[in-house]
């Protein structure tokens, strides 16, 4: 195997897509990666991927072509062993895509989709909270009041990526009503440059600067029919919550893959002393591919809705978050003090590795999700 080859399921997929986003990767993301780590937002590479379709494949064609979830996740891994950050943004706008496309809603079809899908236009996401809320681990943070026409909402958002000041992210509120009506969740996309809509610099992060990631504060900000995703959100996010976490492997993939690349890279030189290291890059690679080859397969059906398609779902999230650490983390002791300097791919990589494990769902959501599916599922 090509040691700067991705798997073969990912490798195997159908290709000018592939070529295109690899010539992108390789020029000018490439030339890049350092300073979007440092806090450079890289506008144009995401608009050149997102025009080669890189950020759609995942959505039916406008003649009802099913979309190609697997398709999208080797798009989002080949960036991603690039520079994991543009990985993850890449999730961002596929994700504020999918929840246009299954919105229904006409006005955010059309020519406000078409132009997202070209990457004229660009978005993220921001349910990191609403899934945790979901989840039980926090509360909800944004809160709508129904008002003529639509709703009014207030709250803030401590972290949204993706965005900058004419981009927009799907979002969720707790709708406020009597107690004597059922409580539901309205879903949205937020427009950064909407009256009421602050955008605040969240502090500094160790690594993943150039992500776009703000702090997003809503004071009376008015949702209209036009920018409703659904009401009430549950449905929809029981359709797509597949979907939604099982692109995020795409990045995990590329990460992984980029880690075990660079332990090859100094193989020659150092792998008289490198043998006596655990997790070898045959050893990492084999294990990816295994895990590359069950996503495939779960990516052939993202709407399944049934609670053992989603385990499997978020236990492949899981490795992939506990496998990017492992192999950046032995690429580092691969690679040795080369590997420590600040410029180093590598040590760039551990940090996107942590991102991984921390990024909603984190490791420990993912973990407590899947303990309180199995004991749903499990018989009395």
């Amino acid at each position: 195997m090509n040691h700067a080859d991705l798997p073969p399921e990912l490798t195997a997929q159908p290709t000018p897509l592939i070529e295109a986003v690899r010539a992108i990767a390789q020029g000018p993301l490439a030339s890049q990666a350092y300073a979007i780590d440092r806090g450079s937002y890289p506008v144009d590479v995401l608009r050149q991927l997102a025009a080669a379709g890189a950020m759609s494949a995942h959505l039916p064609d406008a003649d009802g072509t099913p979309g190609d979830y697997g398709l999208a996740i080797a798009a989002m891994a080949e960036a991603a062993k690039v520079c994991g950050a543009t990985g993850f943004m890449m999730w961002c706008q596929c994700v504020a895509g999918l929840y246009m496309q299954a919105s229904g809603n006409p006005a955010l079809g059309g020519e406000r989709l078409a132009r997202h899908v070209s990457g004229q236009s660009l978005g993220g996401t921001g349910l990191s909270n609403p899934m945790k809320s979901f989840a039980q681990i926090e509360a909800l943070l944004l809160k709508a009041t129904p008002v003529e026409g639509g709703y009014v909402v207030n709250g803030t958002l401590p972290w949204v990526s993706n965005l900058a000041a004419d981009h927009y992210f799907g979002s969720i509120a707790a709708v406020s009503q009597d107690d004597s009506e059922a409580s539901r969740e309205i879903m949205f996309m937020l427009r950064c440059d909407a009256p009421g809509v602050t955008l605040k610099a969240c502090p500094e992060f160790s690594g993943m600067e150039g992500t776009g990631t703000y702090s997003v504060h809503c004071k009376d900000l008015f949702v209209g029919h036009a920018d409703l995703v659904a009401d009430p959100a549950k449905p929809l996010i029981a359709r797509i919550r597949g979907g939604f976490v099982l692109l995020q492997c795409g990045m995990a993939a590329g990460i992984i893959q980029g880690a075990i690349d660079s332990m090859w890279a100094v193989e020659g030189q150092l792998g008289h002393v490198n043998q006596y290291l655990e997790d070898r890059p045959a050893d990492l690679q084999a294990e990816l591919d295994a895990l590359v080859a069950r996503i495939m397969q779960l990516a052939e059906t993202p709407f399944d809705t049934s609670t053992d398609y989603f385990i499997n779902v978020l236990d492949a999230r899981s490795h992939g978050a506990e496998l990017s650490l492992r192999a950046a983390n032995s690429a580092l002791m691969h690679q040795g003090a080369r590997g420590y300097l600040m410029q180093s791919a590598v040590q760039r990589r551990v940090r996107e590795a942590q991102f991984v494990a921390i990024v909603t769902p984190a490791i420990k959501h993912l973990r407590k999700e899947m303990a309180r599916l199995s004991a749903e599922e499990m018989p009395a």
